[in-house]
């Protein structure tokens, strides 16, 4: 899956600051995308994306508008249009918009900051936009507790019957849960995140549900996926997900 940038194949093992140097068209599209506030994206035709997830869609998708994720500090979120399913790509990847370590970088206090937090992708015009997320949904601890368990790169979306699919996931009892919740946030922000100094401010609590839905789902096989079959939702009338009986689909 070569990556190239008008054209010329990119050497990925250089550093990136040459690549930025060798296409500064990259980071005026980086300025002109920093240089946009952060959309509120309400969660109405939304399709949120969690880490180590990933979903693909179409423009004649009727019921996702709006792909996004966002809380990204040493994370990166991608976006790959009309290429299929990116897992599986065999094809040239052409490098459109480049956002990442320098060019998403302010400084505070000698304290390092991304600019852009979270993105979203409009399905049908293909715009990208910095972008904030409310609501995170559906199953926000639990697909939460799948990442913080160690789940690989996870397909969430059927496009074809337009449906998201979670699980069934399978963990064991989360290493020292009561030890970990029993820390204050300044222990907890340090020791479970690679950012600590520029995580947002619903970190240490999103970490806290997620460690309590742990603790009270040791043995998700019994309490959550007893009949090994996914959770699955569509989205209803007013474009937000409702979870179906999974015996109608």
């Amino acid at each position: 899956m070569p990556l190239l940038v008008n054209g010329m194949r990119v050497d990925l093992s250089r550093p990136t600051g040459d690549m930025i140097r060798a296409h500064p068209h990259l980071e005026e599209k980086a300025k002109l995308l920093r240089s946009q506030p952060a959309q509120i994206v309400e969660p109405k035709g939304l399709l949120y994306v969690q880490q180590r997830e990933f979903a693909v869609t179409t423009p004649k998708d009727g019921s996702v508008s709006i792909l996004g994720s966002d809380d990204a500090t040493t994370c990166h979120i991608v976006v790959v249009r009309h290429t299929g399913a990116f897992d599986l790509q065999p094809e040239d990847v052409h490098l459109v918009t480049f956002c990442v370590t320098e060019l998403n970088d302010r400084e505070e206090q000698d304290i390092h900051f991304p600019i852009i937090y979270g993105i979203a992708v409009n399905v049908k015009t293909a715009e990208i936009f910095p972008a904030t997320f409310p609501e995170k949904g559906p199953d926000e601890d639990l697909r939460s507790a799948h990442i913080l368990t160690g789940a690989p790169l996870t397909n969430i979306y059927d496009a074809k019957t337009e449906q998201l699919r979670i699980g069934p996931y399978f963990w064991g009892p989360f290493p020292h849960v009561d030890f970990w919740l029993e820390q204050d946030d300044a222990q907890i922000l340090q020791n479970l995140s690679t950012s600590p100094l520029a995580e947002p401010p619903h970190f240490v609590s999103h970490i806290r549900a997620t460690l309590t839905f742990l603790k009270e789902h040791p043995f998700p096989s019994q309490s959550l996926f007893p009949d090994r079959k996914p959770r699955i939702y569509k989205k209803n009338e007013e474009g937000l997900w409702e979870q179906v009986c999974s015996d109608k689909i």
